[in-house]
């Protein structure tokens, strides 16, 4: 059974029907990319736009709503709080386009950060449905919150709770044209016999797959409204396709995301300076999102030690049962910008924040 939006709300039951059949196991979600090198897509360009639509202008799209979706455990709460904290101060800063704000937690039910964020809960996918792996909730989250909320904007930010907004954001978006990072691991034509599963050959050529996840994405509300009941199927599909789930791992949901997208017509104009990711981007520069996914580890040298705990590190999952300390130490001498940024955002936002050790 497909989800589809026209012809009403999506229920829990009829989920739970979609379930029918699926082995339910316990998926291991591996969290830790290994990537060492070939940081980035554009190579040496100083041109932040790495593809765009063939003759289309960019920018000048009004304001947009910021939605992250969430978890109510205390390593996803943490995180929000330091991504809202960024949110208000980047907001009133000249040239931001940011609008409203909505933490959608798919939870099913409230936390203690109901009076601190603005948040809408929603529920999360019937149990066993996700066989582990989490991130599968996302797009049924977009679902239930378009269908349920009020938006003001024109345009949504999805973002997710690891980001820190560095510079202030304006809308990248232009018209129909939704504006989206370039992940190098997210590669559709070097699996393009898997890709041709979800996205036959009829739909054109495998090319038209952005290299993209959901997030960041910058999009019109009307085109997320009919890409994410897609974006929930065939994420479904493919967790349930042994081959799809052990070729795309823990970014099927993703790969996902860039199919559904592409099925309904839908080229995003790729901005490699929408976001950055240390400790392999060095600079934040006029970037405007820290993305925090990967652990920052080094001697005392400032020498880089990726993949082996450093006498220094700051590393998001060594803080999954509560929220790291405030006042964190410094990076030593040596260590890239984009890593002192990144700790000196964390110490400002746990400065700043009221009762910063509640879990």
């Amino acid at each position: 059974m497909i989800v589809k939006k026209n012809v009403g709300r999506a229920s829990p039951f009829l989920l739970v029907l979609l379930a029918f059949g699926f082995f339910i196991a316990t998926y291991n979600l591996c969290i830790l990319v290994t990537h060492k090198s070939g940081r980035s897509i554009s190579g040496d360009s100083n041109d932040p736009i790495i593809s765009r639509p063939d003759g289309l202008s960019v920018g000048g799209g009004g304001k947009f709503h910021v939605a992250l979706t969430a978890t109510d455990a205390p390593y996803s709460k943490w995180q929000c709080r330091i991504m809202y904290y960024w949110y208000k101060k980047m907001k009133e800063m000249p040239v931001s386009d940011m609008g409203g704000f909505t933490r959608v937690l798919h939870s099913g039910s409230p936390d203690n950060l109901m009076d601190e964020i603005p948040t809408m809960i929603v529920d999360p996918l019937p149990d066993g449905l996700d066989r582990g792996y989490i991130v599968l909730n996302r797009p049924w989250a977009f679902v239930q919150w378009l269908e349920k909320a009020v938006i003001e904007e024109e345009y949504i930010l999805m973002a997710e709770p690891d980001h820190v907004f560095v510079n202030p954001l304006p809308n990248l978006a232009h018209g129909d044209n939704p504006a989206a990072f370039p992940f190098f691991y997210i590669k559709p034509a070097e699996h393009e016999k898997i890709v041709r599963k979800f996205y036959p050959e009829e739909m054109g050529p495998v090319t038209n797959v952005d290299p993209i996840g959901n997030s960041p994405v910058i999009i019109k509300k009307s085109i997320l409204e009919k890409i994410a009941p897609t974006w929930m199927n065939v994420s479904l599909q493919m967790k349930d396709d042994p081959e799809t789930d052990k070729a795309f791992g823990w970014v099927l949901e993703m790969y996902a995301y860039a199919v559904a997208s592409a099925l309904h017509g839908v080229r995003h104009i790729l901005r490699d300076d929408f976001m950055l990711q240390p400790p392999w981007d060095l600079e934040v520069g006029k970037k405007f999102i820290i993305h925090y996914t990967y652990g920052c580890d080094y001697n005392m040298k400032g020498e880089l030690t990726y993949g082996k705990i450093g006498e220094w590190r700051f590393d998001k999952r060594s803080h999954l049962r509560g929220p790291p300390p405030r006042n964190l130490s410094l990076p030593p001498p040596g260590v890239p910008e984009s890593v002192v940024r990144l700790v000196k955002a964390v110490n400002e936002a746990t400065a700043n924040i009221p009762n910063w050790d509640t879990p």
